[in-house]
């Protein structure tokens, strides 16, 4: 299995890398995990995974600065290969990101990215914070329980979403959108990489995710 590991200067790669390598080797899978800036890797890769961290309109520049990545990626889902975004990497599947402009992103999945509603509160989000699901709901939840606890970093986040899509939340002065899927993409708001043993949870289920 070839894994992608998208480098566009953003995004903790190396973490992500690692965390992959970990979930694989604890499934006992081969397989080849790259962290790489080369389209026709990611086009002919078995999983393709974005991170991403900053703003939305810096990630997505610096994505559409790689030449041929954003059509790479583009391509590899087109034809089933399961997607993974991290972080702001998730935010780049919503139709658009409104951080200091309005800038497009894929459009996988309904809704913009906006600053979080969190009256009172500090941003961005930064700690440990329990997720909200229905228990089995979804192949890239399995194995977790309501309450487990990810970490996060941000200001912004989905809103205006499909509910649908949605498969898990957080609370941060009210339901925050944690984790969607639609078809064969995902995405986490949280950094699974960062987030331990549930984070290695959710990369092993994608790692053997058949969408």
């Amino acid at each position: 299995m070839k894994v992608a590991v998208v480098d566009y200067g953003s995004g903790n790669l190396a973490s992500a890398s690692r965390g992959l390598a970990l979930a694989a080797e604890r499934l006992g899978l081969d397989a080849d995990v790259a962290v790489t800036a080369d389209p026709d890797f990611v086009a002919r890769a078995d999983r393709i995974v974005l991170p991403g961290q900053g703003a939305f309109a810096d990630c997505a520049h610096g994505l559409a600065a790689v030449d041929g990545m954003p059509e790479a990626i583009e391509a590899g889902v087109a034809r089933g290969v399961p997607f993974l975004g991290i972080c702001v990497g998730m935010q780049l599947m919503a139709q658009r990101g409104l951080e200091h402009q309005v800038t497009r992103g894929f459009g996988w999945i309904k809704g913009d990215v906006a600053e979080l509603p969190a009256p009172g509160l500090r941003l961005p989000q930064m700690g440990w914070n329990a997720l909200q699901f229905e228990p089995e709901s979804h192949p890239l939840l399995a194995g977790l329980t309501p309450g487990d606890h990810a970490y996060f970093v941000h200001s912004y986040a989905l809103v205006d979403g499909d509910e649908r899509e949605v498969i898990a939340t957080t609370d941060y002065g009210g339901p925050v959108v944690a984790f969607v899927a639609s078809g064969n993409r995902a995405g986490t708001q949280f950094h699974v990489e960062k987030s331990q043993e549930v984070g290695l949870r959710i990369l092993a289920n994608f790692l053997r995710w058949s969408p």
